[in-house]
């Protein structure tokens, strides 16, 4: 398990510039606690129906929070889903308490009081340092998301109080390569093996032969992720 701290702290995707942006996707911002805190939105025309699933995209490092927003537009646009992405106040890694929970907590607080968000299916996705980042902001707010789903992250070092002090048994779910040398699937098995000894409801998706790489298999990750998140649903009482 000690391994998992080195991990979280020396996960890095290559940084590639991200200069295209889709005008149906917004750059925004606002100030959060003295510093302007940008993020990327995308709402189709789910603010002309009923409320919508609205989930929080965590990226990974060196990357912005276009670059999962850029690649969950088609499925958000099929589905009548809210994406939005922000950008880790540093790129080089999500930290706390400047990413989260109360900075998270806030935007979706924002995107709630412009558009219609339906507050029981408000969920996380991230990968790699975003996943582990997801992870731990969904564990210590299990009455205000509904579920969370990552790829390539795990577990993090001294995760025992994190878990057991959980107020919620919170949905999980796994998606990773079997060939992801960053984080190898036996962290990620035994992430799942120690959540489901705990009574979470965890499920975990094993890709043959795929590495950390997230970008070309975007599509294939997305649905799966979504395929788990559509079906959880915050209860009554909560938030």
């Amino acid at each position: 398990m000690k391994r998992y701290a080195l991990f979280f702290l020396s996960l890095l995707t290559l940084a590639l510039p991200i200069t295209a942006s889709s005008q149906d996707i917004q750059k925004k911002s606002f100030v959060w606690q003295g510093q302007t805190r940008t993020y990327y939105l995308y709402t189709g025309q789910t603010m002309l129906e009923k409320p919508a699933p609205l989930i929080v995209l965590l990226h990974g490092s060196g990357r912005n929070g276009l670059s999962l927003v850029e690649k969950w537009r088609d499925l958000a646009r099929q589905e009548g889903i809210i994406i939005v992405g922000p950008d880790a106040a540093n790129p080089a890694n999500w930290t706390a308490p400047i990413d989260g929970p109360e900075f998270l907590r806030n935007l979706v607080a924002d995107i709630e009081s412009k558009y219609s968000v339906n507050p029981s299916k408000v969920y996380l996705f991230g990968h790699s340092s975003g996943a582990f980042f997801a992870l731990i902001m969904g564990l210590l707010n299990t009455q205000y998301y509904a579920a969370v789903a990552i790829h390539a992250g795990a577990l993090p070092n001294g995760f025992p109080p994190l878990v057991d002090s959980a107020k919620r048994k919170i949905p999980i779910a796994f998606i990773s390569g079997t060939n992801d040398r960053s984080v190898p699937i036996t962290l990620v098995r035994a992430s799942y093996d120690e959540l489901r000894k705990r009574g979470f409801p965890v499920e975990l998706k094993e890709i043959p032969n795929h590495d950390h790489w997230y970008y070309d298999l975007a599509p294939v990750i997305n649905r799966s992720a979504w395929e788990f998140l559509s079906r959880q649903e915050l209860g009554a009482g909560l938030r």
